[in-house]
């Protein structure tokens, strides 16, 4: 198969979708490769390393002409929507349920689209999501605790408190991959925790696991709502795989907060589980809002490009090579998980959930 390696534009997105190591396992299998123009030099990956792997380095309008499978990190950007055509599949994150302009434009595409966050093993795990959502648990709090400072707007207190001072009051909604990464990070800063979710075995784990570290509370309406006003920092992690995320905090609640709280809305590429979030880049990372700061990034690992690249490729490997091997139905026979990862073929949205929640504007 022909495969192109697309460099990202995204802004501030350093991660590459494939690295060398893996290129030449692909060439190796006799497949072509075509990389595009630096589309590694966020992690430090030359062009040299690619060519001495065996593949060809173009430029972006030559890598969409020569290549069969498109593979990147980040969903397209309107500069690269009319450089899909019906003979591509793309392979990278989508996110669509929250960005109806990018899905009219990849249906008008004719490509066929395979999106890594909706590819769902039969237990409900996400391979290809899961080290990202490693990534972005642990940054939630790097963030936060940054985002706390005064000169960020925050209200000036250090996650750890100090000797005779009190830690800060960390809240952490949904226990999944996120909340629990978030939560192992926040204990090691010795922060005063709270977790919140639905499922009472995902907190009867946490609970045993942490003992008397971590207070845990079944998540409904009065508990939300009185630890959020009573919060320093709250991330918030609820995913729900392909549809929107419910907005669990309303934009009401922030008048009533402490002046200076913090909100790390890790769920903005699903659309944001806060009311009041709006995407943000790590250029502007983030914003102030009735005297709550804001820091709804949407590509939060990308601020490690390096470790996020390695872990996301180490996952994703495994589909490339099926696909390239056997072709796309074939593939999705060998590794049924795929079929879920299907968003878009045939200028249609074939993703249930996907498709009801853009039915839902």
């Amino acid at each position: 198969m022909k495969i192109g390696i697309a460099k990202e534009v995204k802004n501030s997105e350093y991660r590459v979708g494939l690295t060398p190591n893996y290129v030449a396992l692909l060439l190796a299998s006799g497949h072509q490769v075509w990389v595009e123009n630096n589309a590694g030099s966020g992690v430090q990956m030359l062009e040299e390393a690619y060519q001495d792997a065996g593949a060809k380095i173009v430029n972006q309008a030559e890598l969409y002409q020569n290549a069969e499978l498109i593979i990147k990190v980040k969903e397209p950007q309107p500069s690269e929507y009319s450089l899909l055509k019906p003979n591509h599949i793309l392979f990278t994150f989508l996110h669509l349920a929250a960005n109806p302009d990018l899905a009219k434009a990849l249906c008008n595409s004719g490509a066929t689209c395979i999106a890594y966050e909706t590819i769902q093993m039969s237990n409900g795990q996400l391979p290809v999501l899961y080290p990202m959502s490693e990534i972005a648990g642990r940054l939630s709090i790097q963030a936060g605790a940054r985002m706390l400072e005064k000169p960020q707007s925050g209200m000036g207190k250090l996650l750890s408190g100090l000797a005779g001072v009190k830690p800060a009051d960390v809240v952490i909604i949904g226990a999944g991959v996120v909340g629990k990464n978030a939560l192992q990070m926040a204990i090691g800063a010795q922060a005063n925790v709270t977790i919140l979710d639905t499922n009472l075995d995902k907190l009867r784990a946490i609970q045993s696991h942490y003992k008397n570290q971590v207070c845990c509370l079944l998540s409904n309406s009065v508990n939300l709502k009185q630890c959020v006003l009573n919060a320093d920092l709250i991330v918030g992690s609820v995913l729900l795989p392909g549809k929107q995320a419910p907005k669990l905090v309303p934009q009401s609640w922030l008048s009533h907060m402490r002046r200076g709280a913090v909100l790390v809305d890790v769920a903005i590429d699903q659309g944001g589980c806060f009311e009041s979030s709006t995407a943000t880049t790590h250029q502007e990372p983030s914003y102030v809002k009735q005297g709550i700061v804001h820091y709804c990034v949407s590509n939060m690992p990308g601020a490690v490009p390096i470790s996020a690249t390695e872990s996301l490729t180490n996952v994703t490997y495994q589909y490339i090579e099926a696909i390239a091997e056997l072709g796309l139905q074939n593939a999705i026979q060998k590794l049924p998980e795929l079929k879920l990862g299907l968003n878009i073929q045939a200028g249609e949205i074939i993703h249930e959930a996907i498709a009801e929640s853009l039915a839902k504007g």
